[in-house]
C-alpha cells in the first residue's frame, strides 16, 4: 500500500468511524476460513459491516476524529483487529455471543456505543443486555399508555357498577 493509499484509507476509515454511533473491536484470529465466512454471513444478515483493519491505521483514523475521544480504545489495539459497524448498539454483542456457541472467537476487545466506551471481554454480557433505541421508545410508549389505560378501564368498570347500582335501586323501589 502506497503512502497516498494509506492516507486515503485512514481518511475513509475516520469518516466511517465518525459517522457511526456504534462499532465493536474484535479479535477473530485463529478462526478457520470456513468459520470466518460463516461470521461474515451472519454479520451481513444482521446488517453489521465487518472489516479487518491494521491497528496502526485504525489508531491514526481514531486520532483524526477531533470531536470524540477514543483514547480508552488505544490500549486494545494489539493483535489482529476486526471492526463491526452497526446501527443498533447491542446487535454485534448478540451476534458475537450467538456465534461463540459454536466457535471460540471472536473475542470482544472494545466497543463504542453512542459516546460510551467499553473495553474487555467481561463487558460482553452487559452489551448484550443494552436496549436498542427502538426498544427504549417502545418501553416509554408503554409506560405512557399505562396510566391512560387504567383511567379508561376505571371509568368503564365504574360506569358499569353505577348502572348496576341504579338498576338494583330501581328494582327495589318497584317491589
Amino acid at each position: 500500500m502506497t503512502k497516498e493509499e494509506k492516507s486515503q484509507y485512514i481518511e475513509d476509515l475516520a469518516s466511517k468511524l465518525s459517522d457511526t454511533g456504534v462499532f465493536y473491536l474484535t479479535d477473530a484470529s485463529g478462526l478457520t476460513v470456513e468459520s470466518v465466512n460463516s461470521l461474515r454471513e451472519k454479520c451481513y444478515k444482521a446488517n453489521i459491516e465487518l472489516k479487518v483493519v491494521k491497528n496502526t491505521l485504525l489508531k491514526k483514523a481514531l486520532e483524526k476524529i477531533e470531536d470524540k475521544n477514543y483514547e480508552d480504545l488505544y490500549g486494545v489495539l494489539a493483535g489482529p483487529t476486526a471492526i463491526m459497524f452497526s446501527e443498533v448498539g447491542n446487535a454485534p454483542a448478540k451476534l458475537i455471543k450467538d456465534f461463540r456457541k459454536k466457535f471460540p472467537k471472536p473475542l470482544l476487545k472494545g466497543a463504542f456505543i453512542e459516546e460510551a466506551i467499553y473495553t474487555g471481554e467481561e463487558n460482553l454480557d452487559f452489551l448484550v443486555s443494552i436496549k436498542s433505541k427502538e426498544e427504549l421508545i417502545g418501553d416509554i410508549i408503554a409506560l405512557l399508555q399505562s396510566p391512560a389505560k387504567n383511567v379508561v378501564s376505571g371509568l368503564q368498570s365504574g360506569g358499569g357498577k353505577l348502572a348496576g347500582i341504579i338498576k338494583t335501586l330501581s328494582e327495589r323501589t318497584e317491589a
